[in-house]
């Protein structure tokens, strides 16, 4: 082979080798036309947190009567918030209802109540004191938080009485949307009653309560609406000038 020859061989091998170096870094480059996304269709049924923030997500947890306890016990309630709670009761000779505007910051409920005499029931209940006062009355009820929890006061469910449920007395538990509201639903039988309890996995909070006696609903707690907003300081200040926060 002449040395001509040779010289075309090796521009040729050369020349090949370029091509084929360049076809592999514009596939290496190249967009693809279409993105798959992985299926989040099923992403709305579960709580888990996202271990790239400290926000909770929802993820996919079964929810059944006996794993709904060990589920709700995961939630939190927001630091701050304010909302209305409107209570009905009846009882044999009649019925009544009242709300109870709820604002929480940190340790610190305040909850103002118009009472069926007229007069407004206000009470700040924290981790260690209670105060309690009238209307616009400068006169203070104080004393140390006793037995009375802010949910007592407001007159709900706590998470405790979920929870201290036997696990043999809860008959359903599943995911269900109250007003657009996604609720982990409770739903047990004590004694004579049925009880009915709906957590919404957003905030942790529990947004509907029922007791029904002999089939007859006895008791319907509901607060469908919460603003996450931190409350202004004055809200916590007394009509003696003291704040608590």
């Amino acid at each position: 082979m002449d040395k001509r020859n040779l010289n075309w061989i090796t521009w040729g091998f050369i020349v090949g080798t370029v091509i084929v170096v360049v076809v592999m870094l514009m596939n290496t480059l190249h967009r693809p036309e279409h993105i798959i996304l992985p299926d989040t269709t099923t992403a709305t049924d579960q709580i888990t947190e996202d271990p790239g923030t400290d926000i909770d997500a929802l993820t996919v947890v079964e929810i059944a009567p006996e794993t709904v306890q060990s589920a709700i016990a995961t939630l939190f309630r927001p630091e701050a918030y304010r909302r209305t709670v409107t209570v009905e009761q009846s009882w044999s000779t009649g019925s009544g209802s009242y709300e109870t505007t709820v604002t929480v910051s940190g340790g610190w409920t305040r909850m103002d109540r118009t009472m069926p005499d007229g007069r407004v029931r206000h009470s700040i209940i924290g981790l260690e004191e209670t105060c309690v006062w009238y209307n616009n009355e400068r006169e203070i009820y104080r004393s140390a938080v006793g037995a009375v929890s802010a949910d007592n006061e407001q007159c709900i469910p706590t998470y405790e009485d979920i929870l201290d449920l036997p696990v043999e007395a809860i008959s359903t538990a599943d995911y269900r949307v109250l007003s657009d509201i996604r609720c982990i639903y409770v739903e047990a039988t004590e004694e004579d009653s049925q009880l009915r309890y709906w957590v919404s996995v957003d905030t942790g909070l529990l947004v509907a309560s029922e007791i029904l006696l002999d089939g007859q609903r006895v008791y319907r707690m509901e607060a469908l609406t919460v603003d996450q907003t931190e409350p202004a300081a004055a809200e916590f200040t007394l009509p003696d000038g003291t704040n608590l926060l």
